[in-house]
């Protein structure tokens, strides 16, 4: 998949999916916010730094996990002169759709996929408690990278999109795209948790965030047979040469 779709995807599934992060991540973000030292608390810019460092550990971890599945896709490709299709480009196009139904609210298509992921997240939970309470940034930096492995459904679909970017770096930067989608939610769900909340989770909201994820999907799906034209194109021009010019012309 492109890199210059791709990016933008990631960062507008990001920046629309706040209806999902106040979902899964608001009782965190909360609960996290809470165990920060007084004395931070205290002082509205040692906070805001505080926050920062929480989600720069966070987006640490989703791109390092968009490094893997690039590297991951680059091996599924492979296998497209045995399918005849680019297996990643459509796995992604469908995530993304049971992403759009998932976050518009019309069916938990990736509930299931959440609640197998808890089972890790009940081994890497404990880690996090040694960090607790936060006394200074370096603590919320390694707390925000364990908290990057939360189970999330919609960090499971741009995921896919990593998966089907074609390369390690473009894999990377799919997942760092999100993570700074969601910057701007997470950083304000830390100061103003229950307005967002009453906000976000509106019927209205939640649809226009689904519809449009699943756009990308369709554009995802849709875009494939696309991909094979060009080297249907390539390879005429290979084999097809032009008439030999007769003698004496």
């Amino acid at each position: 998949m492109e890199a210059g779709l791709t990016l933008p995807a990631a960062f507008i599934v990001g920046l629309l999916g706040g209806v999902h992060c106040i979902g899964m991540c608001g009782g965190i973000v909360a609960a996290l916010t809470g165990s920060v030292d007084s004395g931070i608390r205290a002082s509205r810019g040692r906070f805001l730094v505080t926050l920062l460092a929480y989600n720069t550990g966070r987006i640490f971890s989703y791109t390092l996990a968009g490094v893997f599945l690039g590297l991951l896709g680059q091996q599924v490709d492979l296998l497209e002169p045995l399918t005849g299709f680019p297996v990643a480009r459509v796995f992604s196009g469908v995530f993304m759709l049971l992403l759009g139904v998932y976050l518009a609210g019309w069916w938990p298509a990736l509930r299931w996929l959440e609640q197998a992921g808890t089972h890790i997240w009940k081994r890497i939970e404990p880690l996090g408690r040694r960090y607790l309470p936060i006394r200074h940034s370096g603590q919320a930096l390694i707390l925000g990278m364990l908290w990057g492995w939360l189970p999330c459904g919609m960090v499971y679909a741009v995921l896919a999109l990593a998966l089907a970017s074609g390369s390690t770096l473009n894999g990377g930067l799919t997942m760092l795209a999100f993570g700074l989608g969601t910057l701007p939610l997470m950083l304000a769900m830390g100061v103003a948790f229950s307005t967002l909340a009453r906000r976000l989770q509106g019927r209205i909201i939640r649809a226009l965030a689904g519809i449009t994820v699943m756009l990308f999907g369709i554009y995802t799906l849709v875009m494939v047979p696309a991909d094979h034209r060009p080297h249907g194109e390539h390879g005429l021009h290979q084999h097809v040469h032009p008439p030999a010019i007769p003698a004496g012309f």
